[in-house]
C-alpha cells in the first residue's frame, strides 16, 4: 500500500475517537498489552515522561521535548490528535516519522490488527513505541490520548509523570465530576515514580494526594516550588501554569544533564524545535488572525479571557464544534459584542453550521452560517478592518483546516 492508501485503511477500518466519538472508546488495556507483547515490549527499551490532563498536556509535552532537545538529547514525542498529517503524532527531535515506516508498520502487522480488532489509537501507540525503540532515542515524551488510567499509553513506566489542568471533557467516559475525572487522570501515577501537578485545584488535590500516598510516589505541586520567572515563546497568558509544571517535571528528572540555559532556551524555542501548531497561533495580519485548538469549557474559558486582553476595534469569531459538545455550557462563554461566522468542521462528527447558528442565537450570539471553515474565514477576513481581530476555533478540526 502507498502512504495515502495506508492512512485510508487505518481511518476507514478501525474506530477512531476523533471521528466517531464515544463509540470508539474501549476503556481497557487488553489489546495494547497484547500488541506490546507481540512487538517485544518496545516501551520498556526507552525512558519516558508521561503527560496527562484536560487542558495543557499538548503544550506541556512540546515544551518538555524542546528543553530536552536543547540539552542535546534525542527526544521522541508522541501526541494526539494531528492537525494536518498523521505523522505529526510521532516525532523525534521535531521531525515526523517517515512515511515508509508508517506503511511498513501497518503492512507487517495488519493481520494482527485485524485478528485482535485493534483501535486506531492502540495501533498508533504501538507504532510510536516501536519507532522510538528502533531509533534508539534517549527519552520519549508521551501524551495521554484520553483519560489516563485506561489510556493505551498507560503501559509505560516513566521517569516522571506530569498532570496538567483538570476540567470537564469527555464526561461520558471519564465521569461527571472533577473528582472522578481526576481519578482517571491520576491513573498514570506509578508506584515510586514522582508526579508533578501543574495546577493546584482544590477539587483534585485530595484525589492526587491520596493516590500518590497509596503508591508511594512523591507528589509535587508546581506552583509551590517553581518561581514565576520562566516564560515561553508559546503565546497566551494561560501558558504560565503549564510552564511551571514543565519546569518542575524537568527538575525531577534524574540521570539527565539539563542546565538552566537549556530550560530557558527550550521554553523559548518550542515551535522551532518541535513543530507545534495551533496554540494561540497568529496566522494572518491586517487584520490579525489568531487560532487556538481549545475545545472544552475550561480551555475555551482561558482562551476567551486571552481575547479580552487583546487590542482591536471589532472582534470576529469563526467557530465550529463537534456534535457531542455541551453547547449549553460552552456558548454562554462567548462574548455577545462580536460578529460570528458559524461553520462545520469537515468530519463525520462535525456539528451542522445551521444548527450551531440556531443554538448560538439562543445565547445572543449573532452571525451567519457557512458550509466550510475556509469560506467562513475568507468572509471574516474580507469583512474585517485592518484594526480588527479574527479568531478561529471551537474545535481542533476547525483549526486543522486553516493552519
Amino acid at each position: 500500500m502507498t502512504y495515502p492508501e495506508t492512512l485510508e485503511w487505518m481511518f476507514a477500518q478501525l474506530p477512531m475517537y476523533q471521528q466517531k466519538g464515544v463509540s470508539a472508546f474501549k476503556g481497557k488495556l487488553d489489546n495494547i498489552l497484547a500488541l506490546s507483547a507481540y512487538l517485544g515490549h518496545p516501551e520498556r527499551k526507552f525512558k519516558s515522561i508521561h503527560v496527562a490532563g484536560t487542558n495543557g498536556k499538548g503544550s506541556s509535552s512540546h515544551m518538555l521535548a524542546s528543553i530536552l532537545q536543547e540539552a542535546g538529547y534525542k527526544v521522541g514525542l508522541y501526541t494526539s490528535p494531528h492537525l494536518k498529517d498523521f505523522r505529526e503524532r510521532i516525532r523525534i527531535n521535531g521531525k515526523p516519522v517517515g512515511k515508509k515506516f508508517v506503511v511498513d508498520f501497518i503492512k507487517n502487522n495488519k493481520l494482527f490488527f485485524e485478528a485482535h480488532d485493534l483501535s486506531f489509537f492502540e495501533m498508533t501507540v504501538g507504532m510510536a513505541f516501536q519507532y522510538f525503540e528502533e531509533e534508539k532515542i534517549d527519552i520519549a515524551i508521551v501524551e495521554v490520548g484520553l483519560g489516563g488510567r485506561l489510556d493505551s499509553t498507560n503501559i509505560i513506566i516513566p521517569e516522571v509523570s506530569l498532570i496538567t489542568n483538570i476540567g470537564y471533557d469527555h464526561v461520558e467516559m471519564l465521569g461527571d465530576t472533577i473528582a472522578k475525572i481526576a481519578f482517571e487522570k491520576a491513573g498514570i501515577i506509578k508506584p515510586g515514580v514522582p508526579v508533578v501537578i501543574s495546577e493546584l485545584q482544590e477539587e483534585t488535590a485530595t484525589v492526587f494526594n491520596n493516590i500518590a500516598r497509596e503508591r508511594g510516589s512523591k507528589i509535587i505541586f508546581a506552583g509551590e516550588v517553581i518561581p514565576g520567572i520562566y516564560s515561553t515563546s508559546l503565546l497566551g497568558s494561560y501558558q504560565a501554569l503549564n510552564v511551571k509544571g514543565v519546569v518542575a517535571a524537568i527538575k525531577e528528572l534524574k540521570g539527565f544533564n539539563i542546565g538552566e540555559k537549556h530550560i530557558l532556551d527550550g521554553l523559548m524555542n518550542v515551535t522551532d524545535n518541535t513543530g507545534l501548531l495551533g496554540r494561540w497561533q497568529t496566522i494572518g495580519e491586517n487584520p490579525t488572525v489568531v487560532c487556538d485548538t481549545a475545545h472544552n469549557t475550561e480551555g475555551l474559558s482561558i482562551v476567551l479571557n486571552q481575547l479580552k486582553q487583546q487590542e482591536y476595534t471589532t472582534l470576529h469569531l469563526v467557530i465550529g464544534f463537534v456534535k457531542d459538545k455541551n453547547l449549553e455550557q460552552i456558548l454562554p462563554l462567548f462574548p455577545k459584542n462580536a460578529h460570528y461566522y458559524f461553520c462545520r468542521p469537515n468530519i463525520q462528527r462535525g456539528l451542522d453550521e445551521v444548527v450551531l447558528k440556531t443554538r448560538a442565537m439562543e445565547f445572543g450570539l449573532e452571525g451567519e452560517s457557512y458550509p466550510s471553515v475556509n469560506e467562513a474565514l475568507k468572509t471574516a477576513i474580507r469583512v474585517a478592518k485592518k484594526s480588527d481581530l479574527v479568531f478561529v476555533g471551537g474545535s481542533t478540526f476547525v483549526v486543522a483546516e486553516i493552519v
